[in-house]
């Protein structure tokens, strides 16, 4: 027979049952209902479940059946209307067993009933779930290897010795079957303690944008709502994928003692913790790093490592958070602390969806399936049948326990102020080479200023040496502002003989009439004077006196400048006096003889 795939919901007055049996006729449908069981058959499919509530069958039920789809749709009144069922979506504790209603051999479990009546006596006893548990006790080494077990409850001893290629592989322990709890666990320590990296650690510590980013990433299980609301497990869903698993998974109920029922509760935190780590760190998109990080987080999957108390399994997922993923920051291990305690307090169905992924991503990977037969498969099935109110009281007591920095005995602590400090230093060697940086700058600038007024003064000499004072000092006046320098070097150069040369020209016009007068003669002679008193010449921009010259100073200096070949100045300009310069017209009368 076939089990068909099937889904649950409800209302407050109606069980409604989804059953696909495509390419059956309705005609060969068989229903049965009676209380709590529920069975359907429609050849060749088979379908029987054990219901968390009773169902009545008085008139009311109503069933569908859609041919193009193949799905076969009941509605089953409930015997107590609003009455709310628990667990619907968690198919497999739905499944009724095979043959008797437990799945253990019967020298272990005779029968479900009295099973379930053997967990509501034991969840009555409260647990403390940070007391310290008694290791084993050391009687001897062929009784002690007797004990060394593994795997859920630790149930399970044998399988790596048949694994041994696989072995490296999947665990870091060697020979699990031949160390003791008290020797994984030291082995443990200090394997975390040679790996741990100052330096990666320290970079991640100060170097956290990209961490902060992942911080604030918001995983799905952060919208639901408590498990303590009616509703709460219920916004939980699965998807055709994880329900075809849920079927495949065989029901059974497992014989645990105390001590083992303990152990099994604290590796669902140490395992949930380093899932919750994963799905942080790569922000939901699982990769091909997803089952090492998994497992390498995760003591109890690592090491096959029984713990003692919460604080333990929080000391040992903080150790291995900074020790070996690629994100080595104590912010991640508080934040993965926070997931965990949520996925708790929304529930069975809640918790059951995180290892349903668990248990895909180990099943895609070679070789970590094998953790799926240690562990991940039996909690899938185990936490099916567990109560709520343990879930919800696991997650309350794990909200109260703090982990700090100190707890992971790494020196975490002592590292960052160590840190802390060499950056200090190394932020005043840097202003303090900023500043003198900044004063040989201005020293510099200062040279530069001085180089540069130096070689102002020495050109100014040089100029001053070319260009002389008419008056025979060889200085630059400190009271006369430079002159430009005249673009035309030929118009600047005016002849020292020009007024020689325009009385020159006056007596020549004057010889050239014979007719003038002598009154006319006498008038020009005076004009001569005039022009050489008017006229002046003012040697180089330097000389800074524009006093008048009269007209024998002018003829000596450019006496003196025709007896100094070589030294003519390129800066002598003809200026004319500020007075007015009468222009006189001199006309002569020719007698008309």
């Amino acid at each position: 027979m076939i089990t068909p795939a099937f889904d649950l919901s409800q209302d407050s007055e109606f069980l409604i049952l989804s059953i696909r049996v495509p390419y059956t006729r309705t005609s060969e449908f068989d229903l049965y209902i009676d209380g709590t069981d529920f069975k359907f058959f429609a050849k060749p499919y088979f379908l029987k479940l054990t219901l968390p509530g009773r169902i009545v069958e008085d008139g009311r039920e109503k069933a569908t059946f859609d041919i193009d789809k193949g799905l076969f749709s009941l509605r089953v009144p409930k015997e107590t209307t609003g009455e709310h069922f628990e667990g619907l979506q968690l198919l497999t504790s739905l499944l009724a067993p095979k043959g008797s209603r437990s799945a253990k051999p019967l020298v272990e479990d005779v029968s479900t009933r009295d099973n379930e009546e053997q967990e509501e006596d034991d969840e009555e006893d409260e647990f403390d779930w940070q007391i310290e548990q008694q290791v084993y006790e050391e009687i001897s080494e062929e009784e002690l290897r007797g004990l060394n077990k593994y795997g859920f409850g630790n149930q399970r001893s044998g399988v790596f010795a048949r694994l041994q290629e696989e072995l490296g592989d999947v665990i870091d322990i060697k020979n699990p079957e031949g160390t003791t709890a008290a020797e994984r666990r030291q082995r443990r320590l200090e394997a975390e303690a040679s790996a741990f990296s100052a330096d990666h650690y320290l970079a991640d510590r100060f170097e956290d944008d990209e961490i902060q980013g992942l911080l604030k990433f918001k995983p799905w299980w952060t919208k639901l709502q408590p498990a303590s609301d009616p509703q709460g497990e219920a916004a939980v869903s699965f998807t055709s994928d994880e329900k075809a698993q849920l079927r495949k998974f065989s029901n059974r109920s497992y014989l645990l003692d105390k001590t083992s029922r303990h152990q099994a509760w604290l590796s669902l935190v140490d395992i949930l913790l380093a899932y919750s780590y994963e799905v942080r760190s790569t922000e939901g998109e699982h990769n091909v790093e997803s089952p090492w990080t998994i497992r390498k987080l995760s003591g109890t999957l690592c090491w096959l490592e029984t713990f003692n108390s919460l604080r333990d399994v929080l000391v040992s997922f903080g150790r291995r958070a900074v020790c070996f993923p690629l994100y080595r920051h104590f912010s991640m291990v508080t934040a993965a602390l926070r997931d965990t305690v949520k996925i708790l307090h929304s529930g069975r169905a809640c918790v059951l969806k995180c290892l349903l992924d668990i248990h895909r991503v180990f099943r895609e990977n070679d070789p970590a399936y094998i953790l799926n037969d240690l562990y991940i498969t039996d909690y899938c099935i185990w936490i099916q049948r567990v109560k709520s109110k343990k879930v919800l009281a696991l997650a309350t007591t794990l909200e109260k326990v703090s982990l700090k920095k100190k707890d992971l005995e790494l020196e975490l602590e002592e590292l960052e102020e160590a840190a802390t400090l060499v950056a200090e230093e190394e932020e005043e060697e840097e202003e303090e080479n900023e500043e003198g940086a900044s004063r040989s700058d201005a020293v510099s600038r200062g040279d530069s200023s001085s180089s540069e007024s130096s070689d102002e003064s020495d050109d100014s000499e040089a100029e001053g040496q070319d260009c002389t004072d008419p008056r025979g000092g060889g200085g630059t006046s400190k009271d006369s502002p430079p002159q430009p320098r005249p673009t035309n070097s030929t118009s600047s150069q005016v002849p020292r003989e020009l007024p020689n040369t325009l009385l020159s020209a006056v007596e020549q016009e004057a010889d050239a009439h014979p007719s003038v007068s002598p009154s006319s003669r006498r008038l020009i002679q005076d004009l001569e004077e005039r022009v050489a008193e008017e006229l002046r010449i003012t040697q180089g921009s330097h000389s800074g006196d524009r006093a008048e010259r009269s007209s024998s100073e002018a003829n000596a200096t450019t006496a003196q400048t025709e007896a100094t070949p070589g030294r003519s100045c390129t800066r002598t300009l003809l200026e004319p006096s500020p007075r007015k310069n009468p222009l006189l017209i001199v006309q002569t009368q020719e007698t008309d003889d």
